[in-house]
């Protein structure tokens, strides 16, 4: 389905390559028609426009299997995590936060019952990098509504290894206590003041951390093209993964994995990163400053020490984004091969793909409602990053 969203642009007057776009759009296809996947849409943005938007398949969207559109929302999983980290560079930004700040004298009672050598260490920066060392405190989807309980839950959190230590991808929990910050420096709730500060600003009406129950019905539902297989660890299972087909858990918008777009406005969130507008353009200015923008996106985990303990790659991370790098592994960390090193941003899982490239002016997203294994979603999303990246002219 070819798209009429309003933002798009003539890919050639945008410094996008047709046929090279076309190339890409024909690959999403393909793992539609094939049955890999039931339904996905792909969006391209370039200089503060897009230059192509498509949905393709079909998905669950309430009681019936009906044609996915450009209406569609997909479930972003941990892409969502650049969303509520983009936040907090908010916060920063407003002088309500420093990187160096204790979560302890953040968020009262914090650890304080499960606790663990120098958890009163934490510091916000190591949460950003997951290197709290809490990656495996728990959060049962039945707190996920209810902000107290969710708040006791923290309270008898225990560590896994000693802050700073190492790097551990923390799932969902370094997200919880994101989101609490933003509640208590705020004193908002997460969900309505990232709407307000970030989103709203940007013109992204189809981007929800915290989906609405008026807006349930255009959900795609989650299912599995392949018997999944037992997870590599961590917390995140197949069970898991189906509780963002609930509307409770969708409305709760989970800060590390549930928030729900459309591909354009994935695409579109990055735009306003990497091709901030000028004076007199006719579109939103990011509300961040190139300063703060340059500050989240700063490598700051060291090589050394915070390598993923799957891969044994360096995981080159930011302030809650990863990036590229230039050591030779874009492909390995969800870029493909062409992407500057600066390029930054994050994946989910069933191999959401969401970045865009500062030196470029790229973005890319690609969102699913279907799960294949481990081994098939790695190799879609290098392909997906190295034909996006060949749209450049």
């Amino acid at each position: 389905m070819t798209s009429s969203d309003p933002r798009l642009a003539p890919p050639g007057e945008i410094g996008i390559d047709e046929s090279k776009l076309e190339e890409l759009f024909s690959f999403a296809e393909q793992q539609v028609e094939s049955g890999r996947l039931q339904g996905a849409q792909l969006a391209i943005g370039s200089q503060g426009r897009l230059a192509g938007f498509r949905t393709y398949g079909m998905s669950h969207q309430g009681a019936s299997l009906q044609p996915a559109t450009d209406d569609t929302l997909f479930c972003m999983f941990s892409s969502t995590k650049a969303i509520v980290g983009v936040g907090a560079w908010c916060l920063i930004e407003d002088g309500l936060l420093s990187l160096d700040e204790r979560v302890v004298e953040i968020i009262p009672g914090w650890c304080a019952e499960g606790g663990g050598e120098g958890y009163e260490t934490i510091t916000v920066q190591q949460v950003m990098l997951h290197t709290g060392g809490f990656p495996h405190a728990p959060m049962n989807p039945r707190l996920w509504e209810d902000r107290e309980a969710r708040l006791r839950r923290m309270m008898g959190w225990r560590l896994n290894w000693q802050p700073d230590s190492q790097w551990e991808y923390h799932a969902t929990s370094a997200h919880w206590v994101l989101s609490e910050i933003i509640n208590q420096r705020t004193g908002r709730d997460f969900r309505e003041w990232l709407r307000e500060r970030l989103l709203d600003p940007l013109g992204l009406d189809n981007l929800f951390v915290g989906l609405p129950d008026d807006e349930h019905a255009r959900a795609a539902s989650i299912i599995y093209t392949e018997q999944p297989l037992p997870p590599e660890g961590g917390e995140v299972f197949p069970q898991t993964i189906l509780h963002f087909n609930l509307a409770s858990q969708r409305r709760a918008g989970c800060p590390g994995g549930g928030a729900f777009a459309t591909a354009a406005d994935a695409a579109m969130f990055y735009q306003a990163l990497v091709a901030p507008a000028g004076d007199g353009e006719d579109r939103p200015a990011t509300p961040l400053r190139p300063e703060t923008i340059e500050l989240g996106t700063t490598v700051a985990t060291d090589p050394a020490r915070h390598t993923d303990p799957l891969s044994g790659i360096p995981v080159n991370r930011a302030l809650t984004v990863v990036l590229a790098g230039d050591d030779g592994l874009s492909a390995e960390r969800g870029f493909g091969s062409g992407a500057s090193p600066r390029a930054f941003g994050h994946g989910g899982a069933g191999g959401q793909v969401t970045w865009g490239d500062p030196e470029t002016g790229l973005s890319v997203a690609f969102l699913t409602n279907s799960f294949q294994q481990d081994e098939q979603i790695r190799a879609r999303t290098a392909e997906i990053g190295t034909l996006a990246a060949a749209c450049v002219v």
